[in-house]
């Protein structure tokens, strides 16, 4: 469900560098209207929007309900009411529990030699090109597609088609619904073909996991299992490469100084991937919604069960009650608290630390190797990837 607001960025706004989009003063919770027109509690502080999140009187649920808002028309993956993000309470819990082992931050760390080395092989391939050269086709695109079809032993006709599922999945209502629909019924028949391919022939991966976890718990509709394998595919690889491309858009084009810094050591790297993280929106849409259960007092405010509440993260993420300086002051300093970027509450993403630390290794590895990276156009220059919830650079020139 779209949780633009009306008085949210407009259409030249949206146009704009996703590092430069403007937020509003973060308030007590006040009424908006969505983008289809339906009423709905904007909540922006950075207490009132964990507490949103992290309340089990708030769900996403409820928004699927035959009495619930409007939806938009196209049968995109986000609104699939199967999908992890969409349950709550026991069947979220349950679904969940299926994958949260896989991500811990203990099990990332010990990916993280492998995608050290995937990472120094995109480089190796860099190097070897005649400069100019485009870092999203040729680096910021094939690092997250190599790291997930890892993960999830996909193999390479998978990952040539994991880009068309990924825009399609992530629509912003710009495509023909007819597109959206044959392209997701596609997609799902693909995440249910590769689940039937794994309990036939188990292997070391997340979807072979999944499987296992899966018949311990029980239960679990075959349905949700396949919302989970194509939800692993778009959210392992497409929300990475917006976040390395918006990055890389940001540092080389405003913040050169900040790169020998980047170089120095993967601690260094990991501060500013945090501060990156935490201050470039993956797209324009910044809330994300939820649903009242029953009546709730949120920042003071009085908010009726049944009332939809988009809990603007963006906003929160720059609450001068909690973060008293611009987050793009010092790269390399800690952040002040953490970031609502991936959510709170139950619904935290689990992705959140393998992201990270893809964007860590990614811009200290390319920093070191690539000490003289530089924009081959002026910034104003750059065309942006439209048609989709998340937004980063079509393509961006580079020489060194």
């Amino acid at each position: 469900m779209s949780a633009a607001v009306s008085d949210n960025a407009g259409p030249e706004q949206a146009l704009l560098p996703l590092h430069r989009l403007e937020f509003g003063v973060p308030g007590p919770p006040e009424r908006v209207e969505l983008s289809d027109g339906s009423p709905a509690w904007l909540v922006s502080r950075y207490a009132d929007v964990r507490q949103v999140l992290g309340d089990s009187r708030f769900g996403r649920a409820g928004l699927y309900t035959p009495d619930g808002p409007s939806l938009p028309d196209q049968p995109v993956l986000v609104n699939d009411p199967d999908l992890l993000f969409n349950q709550d309470g026991p069947e979220h819990l349950r679904l969940r529990r299926t994958m949260h082992r896989a991500f811990t931050p203990r099990a990332v760390a010990r990916w993280q030699p492998w995608i050290a080395a995937i990472v120094g092989q995109l480089l190796d391939e860099l190097a070897r090109r005649e400069a100019p050269v485009d870092i999203v086709a040729e680096f910021a695109l094939p690092l997250p597609v190599a790291v997930i079809s890892r993960l999830m032993g996909l193999d390479a006709s998978a990952r040539e088609r994991m880009r068309h599922w990924s825009e399609y999945a992530l629509s912003d209502g710009s495509w023909p619904a007819e597109e959206v629909g044959a392209a997701m019924a596609e997609f799902s028949a693909f995440g249910g073909e590769l689940l039937a391919l794994r309990r036939r022939e188990p292997g070391d991966d997340l979807v072979s996991g999944l499987v296992h976890a899966a018949d311990e718990e029980g239960g679990i509709p075959e349905a949700q299992l396949v919302s989970l394998v194509c939800g692993l595919v778009v959210g392992g690889h497409d929300s990475t490469m917006t976040m390395l491309s918006n990055s890389l858009f940001y540092l080389l084009g405003e913040r050169p100084e900040s790169w020998p810094g980047l170089a120095s050591g993967e601690e260094a790297a990991g501060r500013l991937a945090d501060r990156l993280l935490h201050g470039i929106p993956l797209g324009d849409d910044r809330g994300t919604t939820r649903r009242a259960h029953e009546d709730v007092e949120v920042g003071g405010v009085f908010i009726p069960a049944g009332a939809v509440v988009v809990a603007d993260c963006g906003m929160a993420n720059r609450d001068p009650a909690v973060f008293p300086s611009e987050w793009s002051e010092d790269l390399f300093a800690p952040l002040e608290s953490p970031t609502l970027s991936f959510g709170a509450g139950p619904h935290y993403c689990l992705g959140a630390w393998l992201a990270r630390t893809e964007l860590q290794l990614a811009l200290h590895h390319l920093a070191a190797r690539f000490p003289g990276l530089r924009l081959t156009e002026p910034a104003s220059s750059v065309q942006w990837r439209l048609g989709s919830t998340s937004r980063g650079p079509v393509r961006l020139g580079v020489t060194w």
